[in-house]
């Protein structure tokens, strides 16, 4: 869930480190800190807080060195604090560590009784006792790190200084991303690809139980016994430009706008209108239908997850389920060589996901892949794998990559149903999906009207958000985006439980938020309307532009076009809902791309 930047080359790699962990701030940090080689001796500096103070720091006194590491942490064990913040260093060895060290208490007691004294809370400073004791043993610095991870239960991406090889970097990696890039005179490492792309297109993914060894002119890779592995850098075909701003206030902002692109370009990348194909490169064709699916994946992705069932049923039907990964891998989950686990992942990196996977390839079953990242693990591990073609996502609350993902389910089902022989539908759902960017652009025309609704609601305590059918995760996804960006308290309810408790709180300081478009359900969603109403709530409906009776009921309206199919309505319905969110979160002033204490990649338990 940090930030890991490591470089060493024949010049000044500092500017590189700070750069680089710079493009690592969308994923959520609380400090920061950098080691490097000064005078051939390892000086370490951190601050508490924003990068820029670190920055500031460095400005004021600057620092001249051809190998750093630079990390944004993310408390996990151990406050926010100096002490606590990476690199952690101990008699000539400086790690940066994301991941978590499961049995670090347990090190930590035996490496005290041997007269060691820690100066922090966190688990991945006992990383740097153990190395030293490897290197007090006599072994080679490779060595020494290998033998030290021997001892650790958990997951880690690390990236290693040592006293005397001010040269040299050192990595490893299990469960964590960690990513090298080699350019001219210089290799660093990072633990996300955007980090890397101001400085070369050149790239590996450093696999799990791998180390690696970072010098000015090469990379050299290990596997966990030490013997050299090779394998070849690859040219990204990515345009770091697509991370800026472009005149938007936030990435958010600009992220919602780029979902009607970003929509069309996932549906062109597998479908044709014309001939009505479905093509989906990353599925093989002898790949067996399964008699059930399972899908896991954690947060907005399961949401999506969540919809997706309804796609699968309805065009397949074959049964689905859908599960949070970090319940499915502790309950023991029936899961057989005939079912087919599909795990949805922005990152591609989500740990509890990736456990659920594990799990689910022991029992036998096949596992196919969402992520919006090719070079992920999810990705690469996968029996089959639908991309989303979103591109860079940088605000932490997802939004075009929530999108994409609905879309990549549709694509799943058109497949499935293509090879079921179901013509027809696959030639109607065709034709919906391709009207979407078109309609997304409509929507999000009413920004300005949903700015206004959004200075109205922006000192409410408390939010309910209710839905029916396809469009019930949508009213999850809803309060989500609420929660996440805006620290108000939010809820998702399916309509049809109010009664079952939630109306209780029903009142005139509640605003309820209500997806009531035209569908098969139609008359039930306003019968639940009629119900809130009563209570006196403020509501804020999404409706058809067709609903000629729902305006005069309500005290504000999103509209969506009149007369879409129920598929895309999911993928219209939340756009009015992430820009409400949004505006919210602005006019109250929170950090909107970067919320306190989340993450955009949480790749620990």
């Amino acid at each position: 869930m940090c930030g890991i930047v490591a470089a060493t080359g024949t010049d000044n790699v500092i500017p590189m480190i700070l750069e680089g962990l710079q493009k690592l701030e969308y994923r959520g940090y609380d400090s920061a800190g950098i080691a490097y080689f000064e005078n051939q001796k390892i000086g370490v500096l951190k601050e508490v807080g924003k990068l820029s103070r670190l920055a500031e720091k460095l400005r004021t006194s600057p620092v001249h060195s051809p190998t750093a590491i630079g990390h944004t942490r993310w408390a996990t064990h151990g406050k926010p604090s100096t002490i606590n913040s990476h690199p952690h260093y101990y008699e000539g060895v400086a790690v940066i560590h994301n991941g978590i060290i499961e049995n670090y208490a347990e090190l930590k007691q035996k490496i005290i009784a041997q007269g060691h004294v820690f100066s922090s809370q966190t688990d991945t400073e006992v990383i740097s006792h153990l190395i030293a004791n490897g290197l007090k043993a006599g072994h080679a610095p490779l060595e020494a790190i290998s033998k030290a991870l021997e001892l650790c239960r958990g997951t880690w991406a690390i990236a290693v200084l040592i006293q005397g090889y001010d040269h040299q970097v050192w990595l490893a990696r299990k469960g964590s991303p960690l990513f090298i890039g080699s350019g001219s005179g210089f290799h660093l490492a990072a633990s996300d690809i955007p980090a890397i792309l101001p400085f070369t297109q050149r790239i590996l993914s450093l696999q799990d139980h791998e180390l690696a060894e970072l010098t000015s002119t090469g990379a050299q890779l290990f596997s966990s016994d030490l013997h050299p592995v090779t394998r070849s850098f690859k040219t990204i075909a990515y345009n770091p430009l697509m991370a800026e701003k472009e005149g938007y206030k936030h990435y958010m902002l600009k992220e919602i706008f780029e979902q009607p692109r970003a929509v069309y370009n996932t549906l062109t990348a597998y479908l044709n209108h014309e001939d009505y194909q479905v093509r989906v490169p990353g599925i093989p064709e002898d790949f067996p239908l399964p008699d059930k699916i399972h899908i896991v994946a954690c947060g907005t992705s399961y949401y999506a997850g969540l919809v997706g069932k309804f796609y699968l049923e309805a065009a397949t039907r074959i049964p689905v389920e859908v599960e949070i990964a970090s319940e499915f891998r502790y309950r023991d989950p029936i899961v057989l060589p005939s079912h087919l686990v599909i795990a949805i992942s922005q990152s591609g990196e989500t740990a509890d996901t990736l456990a659920a996977i594990a799990i689910a390839r022991q029992k036998g079953a096949r596992i196919l892949a969402i992520t919006n990242s090719p070079h992920s693990q999810i990705h690469q591990i996968a029996d089959a794998r639908i991309e989303t073609i979103a591109g860079p996502e940088i605000g932490v609350a997802s939004t075009k990559a929530f999108t994409t993902q609905l879309v990549a389910l549709l694509i799943l089902s058109l497949h499935i149903s293509s090879r079921q022989g179901k013509t027809e539908l696959v030639q109607q759902w065709i034709d919906a999906l391709f009207d979407c960017p078109s309609q997304m652009h409509h929507i999000l025309n009413q920004a300005p009207q949903l700015q206004v609704m959004a200075r109205r609601y922006a000192h409410a305590t408390h939010f309910l958000y209710l839905g029916r059918g396809n469009l019930y995760p949508i009213a999850l996804e809803g309060a989500l985006k609420l929660k996440e960006i805006s620290y108000i308290h939010a809820e998702g309810y399916p309509a049809g439980e109010m009664k079952h408790g939630p109306i209780a709180l029903i009142d005139e300081d509640l605003p309820t938020v209500v997806l009531a478009v035209k569908n098969s359900q139609y008359e039930k969603i306003m019968s639940n309307l009629e119900e809130v109403l009563s209570r006196n709530a403020k509501v804020l409906a999404v409706a058809s532009s067709s609903d000629m009776q729902i305006g005069s009921m309500v005290n504000d309206l999103a509209l969506i076009p009149a007369d879409v199919h129920e598929i895309i309505q999911p993928l219209l319905c939340i756009l009015p809902l992430q820009l409400l969110a949004y505006h919210i979160a602005d006019f109250k002033g929170t950090d909107v791309d970067q919320p306190r204490n989340l993450a955009k990649s949480v790749t620990v338990e």
